[in-house]
């Protein structure tokens, strides 16, 4: 049976033999169904006329992104650790030529999502790289649209993995939105990796503050101050965000310093 997956989040399902009535992640008023209704594909129907580009972005870190636009069109990073490849955040095609690719690289051997936007088919590429663990924060429990044993929730508001990188809960997007922290990014002065619980913004000097950024809902002040609590005291310089060219090459937490005042001239 085919996993059938949402057009406009990119989430793979468990494979019932019909597609889902509804898609709950893009109901919840931080997504959106489509003006046309909901909608789904399979693997087996967007592999012929689609294909995912890697290029580098540091060394030790490329970017995996698929053409042409699926879903909100987000990155996948893998990030080449000590201790092992880390995959960020996922996208939902995976084929023969990104499995080759990404194994050219080293594999993968541990998986990590920010938040339920960026769960793509997150199982389908465990099980093309050998199973390697999925880490989610408890709370995406209930956001789980492919359950399956390689899914390891973690609680609290960090993780250590093995790899040589690690996790932390900042809330905000998600009650569960996780960041990455990777020591050797930037020349060793550290790079986050936010996907959109701190948004890079176009401008490439600012990050944005949102519950919901297709639906305009900001986040407020407290919960932003709650956020950038638990970022700011981690060493870093450089900051990615999960779309294409949106990241802050150096003096990250400078802009974040911005960001928080902007925001809160605007909500306030």
């Amino acid at each position: 049976m085919d996993n059938y997956i949402c057009i406009t989040c990119g989430n793979e399902y468990a494979a019932t033999g019909s597609p889902p009535p509804a898609c709950p992640t893009c109901e919840d008023e931080r997504q959106y169904v489509r003006p046309e209704g909901q909608a789904w594909t399979t693997l087996g129907e967007m592999a012929p006329g689609s294909r995912n580009r890697m290029k580098p972005l540091e060394p030790g870190l490329t970017q995996i992104v698929t053409d042409p636009k699926f879903a909100i069109g987000p990155r996948a990073l893998l990030i080449q650790a000590p201790g092992g490849n880390v995959l960020w955040d996922c996208l939902s095609l995976i084929d023969d030529e990104t499995v080759a690719a990404v194994h050219s690289l080293g594999g993968i051997s541990a998986l990590a999502m920010s938040h339920p936007h960026m769960f793509g088919s997150m199982v389908e590429w465990s099980h093309a790289f050998g199973h390697p663990p999925i880490h989610l924060h408890a709370s995406y429990r209930e956001w789980v649209r492919r359950p399956d044993p390689v899914i390891r929730f973690w609680d609290g508001d960090r993780l250590d993995l093995d790899q040589g990188v690690s996790l932390h809960r900042c809330g905000g997007h998600f009650e569960g939105s996780t960041v990455l922290l990777w020591p050797e990014g930037a020349d060793g002065r550290g790079a986050l990796l936010t996907s959109d619980t701190l948004h890079v913004t176009p401008d490439r000097r600012h990050v944005g503050f949102m519950y919901s950024f297709p639906n305009y809902i900001p986040l407020s002040p407290s919960t932003v101050d709650a956020v950038v609590g638990r970022v700011m005291p981690l060493e870093f310089d450089r900051v990615y965000s999960h779309f294409n060219n949106l990241e802050i090459l150096s003096g990250a937490k400078e802009a974040i310093r911005r960001s928080v005042e902007r925001h809160r001239r605007a909500v306030q």
